[in-house]
């Protein structure tokens, strides 16, 4: 699973497949937590820049059924020689790091994009393995080439690690509960059952010898988990819980000034409910992004109680340990290095080359993980890490322009360009 349980983009999850958040129960009251959340920032004015056109397509993509779409059905266009492409920097060495920790994965994944199979890589993980970084466009330039995935029109937003006040024990202050995954929540792959069905799976419990729906999320936070053992944590602001869970991951700054990280470990199966989509249709705000829906959230708490429920997705957390935070490849992803990708038309673990109409994400990227908000070909999410700065940037973060995924030399031959 992602760091993210739907992974999106921020602002593309709270418009389109927001989930679930905590709610602080009626009468419960008491001191300010001693490290309270922040909130209220405005989102980073972004830097313009022109992007590099998309290439022509030539060729028409192939036909075919809608459930085996992936890159090479898409289409794919060789791509220009990308020397003078790759910036030099600190995004080039960051993205040489992520690759290199992305290779053992990399090497062993099969590959649902069709563009690649593991051995191709191996020369590039090898050579990864000690190249300065220093050099880091050099090794791109070297050991890459580049091709565009369909039309190559590129759509880019941002999630971060969020920070968040809450403490391993209730107490005032922290009533919000962390629930961890519950043993009865159960996943079902109806390929098993019919091919027709194959890939497609469902979630939810056993009610006597039926088969039925999760609770969904108004029933959770009314307490339907409440006295099972399943709290793992409790924050301080159901606000910023909201926010953490539509992130999947994040950090609890606890009372005593430690840290405790948590991460997805499921969600309740029920669909999602865009809510910053719901709140525009309503003219409650203006734009979408994190600001402006936390803003109105925490200036109507009924009214943005009400409306999260509407919400019928709730997500599960686990505390964890190590290294982290850990994407879809199963690896750390990298801040300002890694994005999200549909692993249908981008290898994970593949380098990626942003060229938008906003400065702060161009340049190499490494897709190492993946989400629900973000599908189809030129789809991506960029990660920024923690911090003030970091949740900044991601909330505010929608860019356009164009990208090149690059392959190890001689793939692109192989695929007939």
């Amino acid at each position: 699973m992602s760091l993210r349980q739907s992974g999106g983009a921020l602002a593309a999850a709270l418009l389109l497949s927001a989930c679930a958040g905590g709610v602080i129960p009626p009468g419960a009251a008491g001191p300010a937590p001693s490290r309270p959340p922040r909130g209220g920032e405005a989102a980073t004015q972004p830097v313009p820049a022109t992007p590099r056109p998309t290439l022509p397509v030539v060729v028409a993509p192939p036909a075919g059924p809608v459930d085996t779409a992936n890159a090479v059905t898409a289409g794919v266009t060789r791509g220009p020689d990308i020397a003078s492409l790759i910036p030099s920097g600190e995004r080039s060495r960051k993205a040489l790091q992520a690759f290199r920790i992305s290779c053992p994965s990399l090497m062993k994944r099969a590959d649902q994009s069709g563009l690649t199979s593991g051995s191709d890589w191996n020369n590039a993980c090898a050579a990864a393995s000690s190249w300065p970084e220093a050099s880091a466009s050099e090794f791109f330039s070297r050991y890459f080439e580049a091709v565009q995935v369909g039309e190559g029109k590129a759509f880019v937003t941002g999630y971060y690690e969020p920070e968040i006040a809450g403490s391993r024990t209730r107490q005032a202050g922290y009533e919000v509960p962390i629930y961890r995954r519950p043993p009865n929540l159960i996943d079902v792959n109806l390929g098993l059952f019919s091919d027709s069905l194959k890939g497609k799976t469902i979630r939810g419990k056993v009610d006597g010898t039926n088969f039925v729906p999760y609770d969904d999320r108004s029933q959770i936070v009314s307490g339907s988990l409440a006295g099972r053992g399943l709290e793992l944590a409790w924050a301080a602001d159901p606000v910023e819980f909201f926010f953490l869970q539509v992130q999947g991951s994040g950090r609890l700054l606890l009372p005593d000034g430690g840290v405790m990280r948590i991460g997805y470990d499921g969600q309740n199966g029920r669909d999602y409910t865009g809510i910053g989509k719901l709140m525009k249709d309503r003219g409650l705000i203006q734009a979408g992004s994190m600001q402006d829906i936390m803003a109105y959230l925490r200036a109507h708490p009924t009214e943005g109680a009400a409306i999260m429920n509407e919400n019928k997705s709730f997500v599960f957390f686990r505390e964890l340990t190590g290294a982290g935070p850990i994407g879809a490849m199963g690896v750390p992803v990298t801040p300002e290095a890694t994005v999200a990708a549909d692993p249908k038309y981008v290898p994970l673990g593949a380098p990626v080359l942003l060229s938008l109409d906003r400065a702060e994400p161009n340049g190499i990227w490494i897709a190492q993980d993946t989400g629900g908000a973000i599908k189809g070909a030129n789809r991506f999410d960029s990660f920024w890490g923690a911090g003030s700065s970091a949740r900044a940037i991601a909330g505010g973060m929608s860019a356009r322009g164009s990208a090149l995924v690059l392959l190890p030399i001689g793939s692109a031959a192989r695929l007939g360009q």
